[in-house]
């Protein structure tokens, strides 16, 4: 059963259990929000069928450019929800954080606002967090009498992703494998049907690599 923290049945959000114990959260329990904590794979508020917020630090922003998170979490965002936003939390100066040049930063945002259609607001801490995503719910579920959804599944796996996890699930064989059979077959098919001569024409399999895989794709299944 969902665990509901209710606060006089007031406006309803859901928000990622792993949020529970933010400053966001504790200010979100004052203003007597119906908190409803469960996994989310897309953003950390979710407030009406609509909208999502996914909040960040400012140094979480930035590190999530740097190691491509942010495009991945907007993509999902967008595909997901009609009016996504990010807030990022923090006074700190955007443009100051890691070594990385401000024109990355603003080409980041520039591509969030512009490719994602998702705006960026800033708060001062999770509190000032807090009021801006209860605002936002209040707007949504009192003045437009908008529902608030669970929603939100990260995005399926690409045609090349699913073809390289196919192969990966061959015994010995790991990613970069998977990668150069595909390659050379030019389909999964095509890895699957290939003859042990044919398989040792890959790099890194040999004799017994090849007799391996060529055992568990030709051998009858046993469903007992």
């Amino acid at each position: 059963m969902q665990t509901v923290l209710n606060f006089n049945n007031g406006t309803i959000i859901y928000a990622d259990d792993r949020e529970l114990r933010s400053p966001v959260c504790r200010k979100l329990f004052e203003l007597k929000a119906e908190i409803k904590p469960i996994r989310l794979e897309v953003g950390d508020y979710i407030v009406s069928k609509r909208v999502c917020v996914e909040r960040k630090t400012v140094s979480d922003f930035v590190n999530s450019i740097i190691d491509k998170r942010l495009f991945q979490q907007a993509k999902d965002l967008s595909e997901q929800f009609e009016k996504p936003i990010i807030i990022v939390e923090g006074v700190g100066d955007i443009f100051s954080q890691r070594n990385i040049h401000p024109n990355a930063i603003r080409g980041a945002i520039a591509s969030l606002i512009i490719d994602f259609g998702i705006p960026i607001l800033q708060t001062n801490d999770g509190e000032d967090t807090a009021h801006m995503i209860h605002y936002l719910a209040r707007r949504e579920q009192e003045e437009r009498n908008i529902e608030v959804a669970l929603r939100g599944k990260r995005s399926g796996l690409t045609e090349r992703q699913q073809q390289e996890f196919l192969v990966e699930g061959l015994p010995l064989v790991g990613p970069k494998l998977a990668k150069r059979l595909l390659k050379e077959f030019g389909s999964v098919e095509g890895v699957f049907t290939a003859d042990e001569g044919g398989l040792k024409k890959v790099g890194k399999i040999g004799d017994k690599k090849a007799n391996v895989i060529r055992k568990i794709i030709a051998k009858n299944y046993n469903g007992n």
